[in-house]
């Protein structure tokens, strides 16, 4: 479960917060506003606890983007907001 993304709206880094309950492959990717797949943050496995992510959106237009977490039995979007 994503417990936060902060801050929102960035420039030009945001945090993605987690929590996993049991050993879980988990993937993180991030999508622009049209759909195109941007960057991968995470495709891998994570023991169970609280972890966080950065992502760097060094070099992109400012605009609206996506996180979408996922794992065979989840997954969420969240709407990300880049401010230059």
């Amino acid at each position: 479960e994503v417990s936060s993304v902060y801050p929102n709206p960035f420039n030009p880094s945001t945090t993605i917060a987690f929590d996993v309950s049991q050993t879980t492959d988990l993937s993180i990717f991030i999508y622009d506003i049209s759909g195109r797949l941007i960057e991968t943050i995470a495709n891998e496995s994570f023991y169970p606890g609280k972890h966080s992510l950065n992502w760097h959106a060094n070099g992109l237009s400012s605009g609206i983007y996506f996180a979408k977490i996922s794992s065979s039995s989840y997954s969420q979007t969240h709407k990300l907001m880049l401010m230059k």
